[in-house]
Formats: C-alpha cells, structure tokens, sequence
C-alpha cells in the first residue's frame, strides 16, 4: 500500500495528538519536499516541527514531473500540488488531503483519496480510537480546521455517534 500526504492531514493530527494513527493505519506514509518544509517551518508551529522530526514512518520522496506541478500550482499551493503529482507517480493506492480545490483536481486526475475525517472513521472501526467526535471538536478547535455543519452530522452517523 502506497501512501502520500500533503500536509494538513498530518499537521491537524499532529496538533490534536494524533499523528499515530496515521502509524498505526498506514504504516507509512510518504510526503514530497514541499510538503515536508512546510510541516518542519517554524510557522506550522513547534507541536507539529517535533512530531515530524520524531515520526519516522513518514518518508519524504522528491517529485520528478515538476512541470505538472506549475500547472497544478495555477490554482493550488506548493504542498498540494507535489503530493497530487507524487501520488500520481508513484501510484498511491491513496492519497491524504482536506483541502476543497486539492481534492477536486486529485479526482479530476484520477486519485483516490481520503481526508483527516476519513482517517477517523477508519480508527474508530479498527479501535483504535473511542470516539470521532471529541477529535473532530478538537480538530475545530485548535486547528484552522473548518467543517459544515451537514459533514459534522454525516459523520456522526457514520461513526455511530448520533
């Protein structure tokens, strides 16, 4: 199984404590360069700079078609833009990523993906969490982590916490 990250997935677990689920499910996870400065610069803070430097299931690998990511920075950031390229190249059974106009242009091309709400689904059904919803609370509250009020609830369902 082949994993790729940009960077709020990790960075958001990493700041509500949880960055080992992403251990325990994926293994490991694999990040390109910009994604890898981004979660090391001191303005992700020094929560998530220790949690990267200590994790050492998440490998960073360079992206080669860089002239895909100049097309897909048009309208995306660095970090997204070399994941999206680097989970192309090497073929990621998936790839981790929040962010709205990141998530389309991965289906657009193709990729299949999940976010940090999906990661919690799959912790609480493998056990290894107790509950969503006190992640999810935490994730609105102490990261730039928005969600709707209709995928709060939906996910609640899912999770069995209605």
């Amino acid at each position: 199984m082949i994993i790729v990250s940009n960077t709020s997935p990790i960075s958001n677990l990493a700041k509500i404590d949880h960055l080992f689920l992403l251990r325990e499910i994926y293994s490991e996870v694999i990040i390109p360069q910009a994604v890898y400065d981004e979660l090391t610069d001191v303005r992700a803070g020094e929560k998530v700079n220790n949690s990267i430097k200590n994790a050492n299931f998440i490998k960073n690998k360079p992206v080669i078609n860089y002239q895909l990511v100049k097309d897909l920075q048009r309208n995306l950031d660095g970090g997204e833009s070399e994941a999206i390229v680097l989970a192309i190249e090497l073929n990621a059974t998936k790839l981790l990523i929040d962010e709205r106009l990141g998530r389309k242009e991965a289906i657009k091309l193709g990729l299949s993906l999940t976010g940090v709400l999906g990661i919690l689904l799959i912790a609480k059904k493998r056990g290894l969490i107790s509950n969503v919803k006190s992640l999810m609370d935490q994730l609105i509250s102490h990261t730039a982590f928005r969600i709707g009020d209709e995928l709060y609830y939906t996910i609640l369902i899912e999770a069995n916490e209605n």
